[in-house]
């Protein structure tokens, strides 16, 4: 799959917390536009992002080169207002797309946290590159609260390879997830969205991870199931016979699937508790 790549300057990084996010962040900051893992079930394509977009989603990717000078002004002028700087990275592309590794654009963001902290940063990533940054993030979790959460939303490669052909393998990120764990950073895996797995699911994550978050197609969305209704994704399902795993309440039998291997503490369901408490 080809991917055309752009430069672009761009106006703000920060964006206040809206919707889905304003349980607790304050921004979210995309430190690129598109994503080149084009998951099938991703919510993003149907926002406006892409829906005045010609070339599809996953084709089409925008570097923005001047995110980390942009988040330092931006930062600063907060700060000046006394404002609490909570940010989840990120809400609509994945900040550690496969051309940071030259880009450095999201490793150059942390750079400047490290210099102007937030108050809370979390990292949402599916990529194992993540881990390049580990000697950053340690620096920052000294002025910062840091959460790096690895989005897992299964434990078998086959469904993976259905919904997420061009995202990372399970087993990179699992192994990646553990090694910013052994850093003494805190970790996260989000089974978001849920999507079938084997009875050892809570086994592969157990020692690796200081919360675990559930989401679905149905609640995580952003329309309640709509949007991803109109990606096709009960089709998708039903041509997998894969329906008893596209239910309303998934997320109920998923937690408390969990519950009977972690703490109670440990496990977040979807909006309410996206939030680090």
């Amino acid at each position: 799959m080809g991917i055309e790549i752009k430069e672009v300057i761009a106006k703000k990084i920060l964006t206040e917390a809206k919707g889905y996010l304003d349980v607790g962040f304050t921004h979210s900051l995309n430190p690129y536009s598109g994503c080149a893992f084009s998951c099938r079930y991703c919510y993003v394509r149907e926002m406006p992002i892409q829906k005045f977009r010609e070339i599809p989603w996953g084709e089409w990717l925008d570097i923005k080169t001047n995110a980390a000078e942009n988040y330092r002004n931006e930062v600063i002028k907060l700060r000046k207002k006394n404002k609490r700087v909570n940010v989840f990275m990120s809400s609509a592309t994945d900040p550690y797309q496969p051309i940071e590794r030259k880009a450095n654009i999201t490793r150059g963001i942390v750079e400047e946290m490290i210099e102007h902290p937030p108050d809370f940063l979390q990292i949402q990533t599916r990529s194992p590159l993540v881990t390049r940054d580990t000697d950053l993030l340690a620096k920052l979790k000294e002025k910062c609260d840091v959460l790096v959460s690895m989005t897992i939303e299964t434990d078998r490669e086959d469904i993976k390879q259905l919904f997420s052909p061009f995202a990372p393998g399970i087993k990179l990120r699992v192994k990646a997830l553990k090694a910013i764990r052994e850093a003494g950073i805190s970790t996260q895996a989000s089974i978001s969205p849920v999507l079938p797995f084997t009875p050892e699911f809570p086994k592969v994550l157990n020692g690796i991870v200081d919360y675990i978050w559930i989401d679905t197609l149905s609640i995580g969305d952003g329309s309640m199931g709509k949007r991803s209704a109109k990606l096709g994704m009960p089709k998708l399902f039903k041509e997998h016979e894969l329906s008893k795993w596209y239910r309303k309440d998934i997320h109920v039998k998923v937690e408390n699937y969990f519950n009977k291997h972690f703490p109670s503490e440990m496990i977040r369901v979807s909006k309410a508790e996206a939030f680090p408490q």
